[in-house]
């Protein structure tokens, strides 16, 4: 008698392909000149969800606003920023809105900021408060080449969960790479750590229950003419010190309202145009 193989209905059974997930991906791109006394723009390039906008200001400055269109950022995404102050400058970067990063399925949010300060130049990096959702993962970095005779201001705040909605994040991952060089030599460096672990959030030394943290950093020659005046303002839990040309404050808070009391001053008091720009009013 005969054998006879038999087949699945259907014909053999494989492996259903991992579904694809859309991911956000942009670069954006300004550099400068300097023509009649202002700063103009001479070069803007923008691609997939980074946008970059010009506001008209009322001083010399050249102020630009980014723009994630993606309406915030995953896991899996990735965008870059590039801004290039030419010698004797005056460049404002901020931002529309906080930046909201989402749980992610498993990898890191990407954005990767390098920036280029010419002699003479004035550059501020003044991006609003980044907010971290639960399972957020946000690997960032910023690189900056000052020029011999170039100063730089800059903040990064973060505000982990949603105030309003209770949440303080506490699975979020954070990886955040500052090198500042002057001309070509580094000259500050650091790296912040957020890895979910109950030490890090509630031990004395470290963030000590604080649901909101920023980081300031100014780079001139007048930094420590500046230390006084700046730590005259401080308020709440933070401090500031100088070492060489570098003005660092850092500051702690319960919420980000508290956190934005305390640095929206130092902001004004450090920025090249003495003042916050329009977009970070409440």
């Amino acid at each position: 008698m005969g054998g006879h193989s038999h087949q699945p209905i259907g014909g053999p059974m494989t492996a259903l392909p991992l579904p694809r997930h859309q991911r956000a991906h942009g670069s954006g791109r300004i550099e400068t000149q300097v023509l009649d006394g202002r700063t103009r723009l001479t070069t803007l390039y923008q691609e997939g969800c980074a946008k970059i906008r010009l506001p008209h200001t009322h001083d010399a400055s050249l102020q630009a606003v980014l723009i994630n269109t993606a309406g915030g950022l995953t896991g899996g995404d990735d965008v870059s920023w590039e801004a290039r102050a030419a010698p004797g400058a005056k460049l404002v970067l901020t931002t529309q809105a906080c930046e909201r990063v989402y749980r992610s399925l498993g990898d890191d949010a990407n954005v990767r900021t390098r920036l280029a300060v010419g002699a003479g130049a004035h550059l501020d990096w003044l991006p609003q408060e980044t907010i971290l959702f639960e399972g957020a993962r946000l690997d960032r970095s910023l690189d900056v080449d000052l020029a011999p005779d170039a100063s730089f201001f800059a903040i990064e705040a973060i505000l982990l969960g949603r105030e309003a909605m209770g949440e303080t994040a506490r699975s979020a991952r954070l990886r955040d790479n500052w090198r500042i060089r002057r001309n070509g030599r580094l000259i500050h460096a650091e790296a912040t750590r957020l890895g979910g672990e109950a030490d890090e959030r509630d031990g004395i030394s470290l963030l000590a229950g604080a649901n909101a943290f920023a980081t300031l950093l100014y780079v001139g020659a007048d930094a420590e003419q500046k230390l006084g005046r700046v730590r005259e303002k401080l308020t709440g839990e933070a401090g500031a010190s100088v070492i060489g040309e570098r003005l660092v404050v850092r500051a702690l808070a319960a919420s980000g309202l508290a956190l934005r009391r305390i640095i929206t001053p130092i902001i004004a008091d450090l920025s090249g145009a003495g003042a916050l720009p329009r977009l970070w009013h409440l």
